[in-house]
């Protein structure tokens, strides 16, 4: 979610929520007394208190001195968008939700999408992946191009397909970097 913060005189700002670190969320929990994940909903809704906390500590990585009460907007100042990841899925549940009705002409649906395309913070980015999506036509539920596959492997980050998950030998002939002795330096 992207928080757009136009000050009454001045140039409009952006803040990337997705941008915030663990210790900074915690920082906007504390200052706005709520959790991370009802933060992250009140964005959606246009919350005043979640908008400012997120562009508050944003903010701090430039101006790290700059105290919550010192960064007050407007309540008409700031407002959120959509990013572009946000983007995708929203068109895609669009035209997913479209699909399933028999009846509905390409105009509608082109004038229902443009109030989505408002809601972006990259206008055109949205907009072009409507285009794309108008111009394939509605999809076949029927014709699906490849069985149905799993997006991540089965195995973890660390591991491979053929390896096996990383574990502590007990074996006194294959040290570890923990076990074995340090190296001599020639240098």
């Amino acid at each position: 979610m992207i928080i757009v913060y136009t000050p009454a005189e001045g140039e409009p700002e952006q803040f990337d929520a997705s941008s915030l670190k663990v210790s900074e969320a915690s920082i906007v929990s504390r200052a706005i007394d709520m959790k991370w994940a009802e933060i992250k909903e009140a964005l959606n809704d246009d919350d005043v208190d979640a908008m400012r906390g997120v562009a508050w500590v944003i903010k701090k990585r430039a101006q790290p001195s700059l105290r919550f009460g010192e960064f007050d907007p407007g309540v008409d100042e700031m407002t959120t968008r959509f990013d572009k990841a946000e983007a995708v899925r929203v068109i895609e549940n669009a035209f997913d939700m479209i699909a399933e009705q028999d009846d509905i002409e390409p105009e509608a649906v082109q004038k229902a999408l443009s109030g989505l395309v408002e809601a972006c913070a990259d206008r055109e980015h949205a907009q072009s992946l409507i285009d794309a999506r108008m111009a394939a036509g509605p999809k076949d539920p029927d014709a699906s191009s490849e069985p149905d596959q799993p997006s991540e492997p089965a195995f973890g980050p660390s591991e491979t397909a053929t390896s096996a998950p990383s574990e502590t030998s007990t074996s006194d002939s294959s040290p570890t970097s923990a076990t074995s002795p340090l190296a001599m330096s020639t240098t």
